[in-house]
């Protein structure tokens, strides 16, 4: 995980799978915004994955409706906005940052390496909550699935990775998981390095890890935890490109809303019902 501020805990880290209900009980977006300070919020919106000229408004119209007063959307399109200082000011106090969905690969390339990227991180260590919906749940961790085959096996070369965001070191996000069928290249991903934890997440679902790395399930849908702590043997290393990957000891969880997970444990707790 990275390190934190002396004197400070830790924000929440909230990938979600997208496609979140965001005109109907918005129960992701009210979870969000009563972390952040509820009416008291400062939200900060960033729209860099999408290409869609009206993103950032749209998010600004939905935490507006959730009763936040202040708003600021970032406008960044390429590297030399993120590193334009005046973006990263527009986190300054920010109690919350949310992450538009749209290509994880403008983000990690886009923001990787600039002001914007460690003002984030440096945002989060003092207590910051960071939620990324789709492209941005996937770019929240060190690890990024940036794009892969669909489909239910894991297959070698089938996968590629890039650098994420950094917020944690602890797991790989996958999004729109089961209504795209991605656990084949979740599995490929994990195989890559079994030091992690997989975290699937359906559409209007979210994770929202808190700094005890406990994960709170939240959201209409299911979480899907591939846990290979103790993966007892893995082909990986000899499959040829095209291969299925042989996978032994890999253990799923499939958790809905109230569930928990700790992930220095590798422990689940149903919610109930």
């Amino acid at each position: 995980m990275p390190s934190t501020s002396p004197g400070h805990k830790r924000g929440y880290v909230i990938p979600i799978g997208g496609a979140e209900d965001k005109i109907g009980d918005r129960t992701i977006h009210r979870r969000f915004v009563e972390l952040a300070g509820g009416s008291r919020a400062r939200i900060a919106v960033v729209p860099t994955a999408s290409r869609l000229p009206d993103t950032g408004d749209r998010y600004r119209d939905l935490f507006r409706d959730l009763g936040v007063q202040h708003i600021r959307v970032l406008d960044v399109e390429g590297r030399k906005d993120a590193d334009d200082p005046k973006n990263s000011e527009l986190m300054d106090g920010a109690t919350g940052i949310f992450m538009t969905g749209g290509n994880q690969l403008r983000l990690s390339t886009i923001l990787g390496g600039t002001q914007v990227a460690r003002r984030i991180r440096s945002c989060h260590s003092k207590g910051c909550h960071v939620a990324g919906t789709s492209a941005g749940a996937a770019f929240s961790s060190e690890h990024m699935i940036a794009f892969g085959d669909e489909g239910p096996r894991p297959v070698a070369g089938k996968v590629t990775l890039a650098p994420g965001l950094g917020l944690t070191n602890r797991v790989i996000v996958d999004q729109h998981f089961r209504q795209r069928n991605r656990l084949g290249r979740l599995l490929t991903a994990l195989a890559y390095n079994p030091f992690l934890t997989g975290i699937g997440l359906d559409e209007d679902t979210a994770a929202f890890i808190n700094a005890n790395r406990v994960i709170e399930v939240v959201g209409s849908g299911v979480l899907t935890v591939v846990d290979v702590s103790d993966l007892q043997h893995s082909s990986m290393a000899q499959a040829d490109e095209g291969d299925t990957v042989e996978l032994i000891g890999v253990k799923l969880h499939m958790l809905r809303h109230g569930a928990r997970y700790e992930l220095d444990t590798h422990t689940a707790h149903s919610g109930g019902n």
